[in-house]
């Protein structure tokens, strides 16, 4: 995904490889010889499953990747690629099951692709990142111990990232990066793509509420690299055994960090409380389990709690926009990019029926139970 000032020429921009061009680049670029390629569900770029038949110059024996091709506009910024595909690696490196990154034949982490439409002649960065095992957490029933694993997880990722060296890294601060929480206000030039209906009147409701309630108290909040998108398909499980025989699933793959930038703690544990509230059969109690899971490696201020709830909703706005308006742009890919969008506006509904002081009290209590050891 990429800047606002971008978005609309982004018609022309997703990659749209055939799979013997695929697997023609995964040759040419990465010396491997492909078995078998699948596409995968991608937004905006273009992702394979790719099963390679040799790897002599591979001492890790591995035979599954994807391969990641960037949109033009994404491949026209490539120290924000470099340093997003530097953290996946140091994450890996201190126990985070990202993907690792094969390397090209020139020994280099990306390859820029011309390639010539005809019309013109368009550039696309590619990598090749190993396959994680699991499956997404939206194809199983969450239970609360998940939630509040994941939440874990979001807050050790950020809190990892404190540590995180790049000379490139300040690319990542994306001032008009339209996935960015900072960014909500942008959304004002995409609410077209709703039509004139009371969807239309709920988002721009939040927008004026995060104008005046979290704009103004952004000076308040700790600044953090965030990942920006822990949605439930970027989050993966294999199931396992608990010290009581029980069957559990735990993480097995974090995917997807495109849409990394600098942020704030409190963006982070709101992001995925609403991904996370996305498939559960009760979403308002998803809130509570998760800020349990993330307050539990770093506590929220006072101030930061106090505008969760609006950027919860921040988020669904967010998502719900932005996939109205790429599917305008991108109607083939409908069915991937309205994922959220099924249950997102009953969701986003429900929390502004309830108001927020019926919502917090919800999340408040069941974080606090997990003080007491008796989690709701």
């Amino acid at each position: 995904m990429s800047n606002v000032d971008e978005q609309p020429s982004r018609a022309l921009t997703k990659p749209t490889f055939s799979e013997a061009q695929a697997c023609a680049l995964v040759e040419s670029v990465f010396g491997l010889k492909v078995s078998e390629i699948q596409p995968l569900p991608s937004y905006d770029d273009q992702n394979f499953h790719v099963c390679i038949s040799r790897a002599e110059d591979t001492t890790d024996g591995t035979t599954e990747y994807v391969l990641k091709v960037s949109n033009t506009e994404s491949s026209k910024t490539p120290d924000v690629i470099e340093v997003q595909t530097h953290i996946i690696l140091f994450l890996r490196a201190a126990g985070f099951p990202t993907a690792s990154v094969r390397r090209t034949k020139e020994d280099n982490l990306t390859s820029l692709v011309s390639v010539d439409s005809g019309s013109e002649i368009k550039s696309y960065l590619v990598r090749l990142m190993t396959y994680l095992p699991g499956k997404p957490i939206a194809n199983i029933p969450i239970s609360p111990q998940l939630l509040y694993e994941i939440g874990r997880l979001a807050a050790k990722l950020d809190k990892t990232l404190e540590k995180f060296h790049h000379p490139k890294l300040s690319s990542l601060h994306q001032e008009n990066f339209i996935w960015n929480l900072k960014n909500i206000p942008l959304l004002e030039k995409y609410l077209y793509a709703l039509g004139q209906n009371r969807n239309r009147e709920i988002v721009e409701q939040v927008i004026q509420l995060f104008k005046d309630e979290v704009m103004t108290k952004f000076h308040h909040f700790r600044e953090c690299i965030n990942h920006g998108d822990l949605n439930d398909h970027n989050i993966l499980v294999e199931p396992s055994k608990s010290a009581l025989g029980d069957s559990v699933y735990q993480v097995s793959g974090i995917l997807d960090f495109d849409d990394m930038s600098y942020g704030y703690y409190v963006f982070e544990v709101a992001i995925t409380i609403m991904y996370m509230m996305i498939e559960s059969k009760n979403p308002i109690q998803v809130g509570g389990h998760v800020l349990a899971g993330f307050e539990s490696v770093i506590p929220l201020t006072p101030i930061e709690r106090g505008v969760l709830f609006l950027l919860v909703c921040s988020r669904f706005c967010q998502s719900l926009v932005m996939a109205a308006y790429s599917c305008q742009l991108y109607p083939e890919n409908k069915e991937y990019l309205m994922i959220t969008a099924k249950a997102g506006w009953k969701h986003l509904q429900q929390m502004l029926d309830m108001g927020q002081g019926a919502v917090e009290e919800i999340w408040f209590d069941t974080a606090r139970s997990y003080e007491s050891g008796v989690s709701m």
